[in-house]
């Protein structure tokens, strides 16, 4: 035998019988490769070749002289394709149920372009000894080491338990050669007082593509019923069954299987491409005018929340993330009527049919001037009034002026209208999957001349509606430069910049403090 001696693949190092024209692998092998094979088998009729039970029985009853066939050299056919990658298990023992258990990994037909390590992630009902991760390393002659997976079915219910395995091939300096594999093998764990044909005859029906095999430091033993022993080598392959017939006498047959060995189809799965890291991620920001003109806002601020939470505006420990305060003649007043919000007052979320207003405050709130009860979801609706509190009027209203399949936005109608306006998005929603003409009817002309943003990668982007461009919002982003933001504006990566006090929260959930604070 020869090792693989195709020159455009010299780490293959596949053994290779003489007179084959591919390796195990499918690579083509050079011409002086296949040489004539001399084979010396039992005299037989030439019309045909000896079994290998016969070979073995004629050399044990001391038959006479052996004659020597020799063939001539004869080029293999190419095969149709490359061999799949596959995952070979073998060593498991159904027998020792409830016990401890290693069973032999290995990789077989795997491509060359494969990283030198291969992570191998392993999820199953049964306790793994070692973990949940594992890796595959690739020789100097190019097989790859096998790995040993030890796990225990000690107090598991009998029966099958699936072993969800990942293989993943990433390249360091080229993460477009990236390439993930997977395959889920089944263990059977049988009774403890299951016998070792009904164990076997289990594992065979339930799986079809198990192979029996008795060649891992196993030999079967088949007892002949007229006497004496024969040692063979027998194979079940593909849920096959492999039958001897040792004479015409009938007889029990005693079959001594050692472990269960089979291969597990690897399918390849596309890997989606990494998101780029945004430069500024943020769920709260706020677009800042140095001098608003008579149609715009100084406060642009920007949500993208899966639930907003409108509330009186606090600078210590706020509840909401959306906050808000009374506007008198003088400006902003955070006592007086603001005291008339609570903490939390509304929430804005996104339902299956759009987005949804909920009233989950003490004091009321009036929807176009009718209170629809506390905690019962309203849809928004385009031009819809929303005023904070029902028991005195004016403390702060809004208006939807823009209905968005990915978001809404709200101007205030009251004294606070040029001191700011929201713009709250869905989190993780590209706008390019929405509909336009819908976007088109559901926006009133006031803000019909706000820029097209969306939150992606976990911070905010702006969409040039001409050319498509996406443009990630940061401190230095070049915002004049962007079609329908105007001069002397700028990015903040906090919603309230104007805020004396920042304080950041602690915590898993916004419950108490507003998710912006996060930022």
């Amino acid at each position: 035998m020869n090792r693989c001696r195709n020159p455009d693949h010299p780490h293959c190092t596949v053994w290779v019988m003489p007179g084959d024209g591919v390796c195990a692998h499918g690579h083509a092998q050079p011409a002086e490769a296949a040489v004539a094979t001399a084979v010396t088998v039992p005299a037989v009729p030439t019309a045909g070749l000896p079994s290998s039970f016969e070979a073995i029985s004629a050399l044990r009853a001391g038959r006479g002289p052996v004659a020597a066939t020799v063939f001539a050299p004869q080029q293999a056919p190419a095969r149709a394709q490359l061999q799949r990658p596959q995952l070979h298990i073998s060593g498991f023992d159904p027998r020792a149920a409830g016990g401890r258990q290693a069973i032999k990994l290995e990789l077989r037909g795997m491509p060359m372009d494969c990283a030198p390590e291969v992570r191998m992630l392993v999820h199953s009902g049964l306790r793994l000894r070692d973990g949940d991760s594992h890796a595959f390393q690739r020789t100097s002659r190019g097989d790859w080491r096998p790995v040993f997976l030890e796990f225990s079915s000690r107090g598991l219910e009998h029966g099958q338990y699936r072993v969800e395995i990942e293989l993943h091939s990433r390249h360091a300096h080229r993460p477009e050669a990236s390439r993930t594999w997977t395959c889920t093998p089944v263990i059977l764990v049988p009774r403890q007082d299951a016998s070792l044909g009904d164990i076997h005859q289990a594992f065979l029906a339930t799986c079809k593509n198990v192979r029996v095999t008795a060649d891992d430091a196993g030999i079967a033993r088949v007892h002949a019923p007229g006497g004496g022993r024969v040692d063979i080598d027998v194979s079940a392959r593909n849920a096959s069954i492999a039958q001897v017939n040792l004479g015409e006498e009938g007889g029990k047959i005693d079959l001594g299987f050692s472990t269960i060995a089979w291969d597990e189809d690897l399918i390849e799965i596309d890997v989606p491409p990494e998101a780029e890291d945004h430069p500024c991620p943020a769920s709260a920001a706020c677009l800042v005018h140095a001098e608003p003109d008579s149609a715009a806002q100084r406060h642009l601020r920007l949500f993208a929340l899966d639930e907003c939470v409108l509330g009186r505006f606090e600078e210590s420990a706020p509840e909401a993330d959306l906050l808000l305060a009374h506007h008198g003649e003088h400006g902003e007043e955070r006592c007086g009527l603001t005291r008339r919000l609570s903490g939390r007052h509304a929430l804005i979320r996104q339902s299956r049919h759009g987005f949804e207003i909920e009233d989950v405050s003490r004091y009321g709130l009036l929807l176009d001037g009718v209170w629809p009860g506390k905690h019962a979801p309203v849809p928004l609706r385009l031009g819809m009034r929303i005023a904070l509190t029902a028991s005195i009027r004016g403390v702060v209203e809004l208006e939807v002026t823009a209905l968005l399949p990915h978001g809404v936005i709200l101007h205030r109608v009251d004294a606070g209208a040029r001191a700011e306006a929201f713009y709250i998005v869905a989190p993780d929603t590209d706008p390019g999957k929405t509909n336009v003409a819908a976007q088109e009817r559901a926006v009133q002309p006031r803000a019909a001349a706000m820029p097209l943003l969306f939150h992606r990668d976990g911070g905010f982007w702006h969409r040039d509606p001409v050319s498509g461009q996406d443009t990630p919002l940061a401190p230095g982003t070049a915002l004049e430069r962007l079609r329908g933001l105007g001069q002397q504006l700028r990015f903040a990566a906090l919603p309230y910049p104007e805020a004396r006090d920042q304080t950041a929260r602690s915590g898993e959930r916004r419950r108490a403090q507003p998710a912006w604070l996060d930022a």
